[in-house]
């Protein structure tokens, strides 16, 4: 955690590249056309990966804006095979009382299309988990608690970083959020004050992956965006 100054200092903005209207379009169609490839994978590959990739999406992560710079962030990569087999266990457990019983009628027939159900096999087969954690305030060398600002929101931009970041350096990623997540907590070995934000899967797709079809259809510029 950052350590936090008496007063603002300033310093130039020396790494900003300024672009020709052209280049810049292209380099932001460019990066349409990549990130559109991405989909949620559920079948993943054993394959290894070099911890070292895992490692540089999580720099690119923790470069995200917060709340007054607090980073309320915390990443936790799973990688021991007991521990993942521990989460799959837990998480399945949650998953089929949500399947069974906990979810309302309207939101397991949004999720019909795309085949999902309590059975979580990527848990222990994909070479890595990121448990992500949400926290509350921050503790000082001292001791001393501080309080962080905008958390979710702080959280979700450095998940949506990490998402494109490891997508970018060739692997396919699965969001997986069992509810209640506390049991995160106790695996990971993480304080009572960082409450799990998300569930990452990371890896390889498997061979002979596929994908729901309903998953590839995205709303158009026209639905998401409003100019004024």
């Amino acid at each position: 955690m950052p350590d936090i100054p008496a007063a603002p200092e300033f310093e130039p903005l020396a790494e900003f590249t300024q672009r020709a209207p052209a280049e810049l379009t292209a380099r932001a169609k460019g990066f349409y056309e990549e990130i559109r490839r991405r989909r949620t994978v559920r079948e993943f590959s054993d394959r290894a990966v070099p911890r070292a990739a895992i490692e540089w999406a999580l720099r690119a992560a923790g470069t995200a804006p917060s709340g007054a710079n607090l980073q309320p962030w915390h990443f936790a990569v799973i990688a021991s095979p007991d521990a993942k087999r521990r989460i799959r266990l837990a998480a399945e457990e949650e998953e089929r009382a949500f399947y069974s019983g906990r979810a309302p009628r309207e939101w397991l027939d949004a999720l019909a299309p795309l085949g999902t159900d309590a059975s979580k096999p990527f848990l222990e087969t994909a070479p890595y988990l990121v448990a992500i954690f949400a926290q509350k305030y921050g503790v000082l060398p001292d001791g001393r608690r501080v309080t962080h600002y905008y958390v979710p929101e702080s959280v979700g931009i450095a998940t949506g970083l990490l998402i494109a970041a490891l997508h970018t350096a060739g692997l396919a990623t699965l969001t997986h959020t069992p509810s209640p997540m506390g049991f995160l907590n106790e695996i990971c070995g993480r304080p009572k004050h960082e409450k799990p934000y998300l569930l990452l899967v990371a890896g390889y797709p498997a061979g002979d992956c596929k994908t729901p079809r309903a998953a590839r259809i995205k709303k158009p510029l026209e639905e998401i965006s409003t100019w004024l």
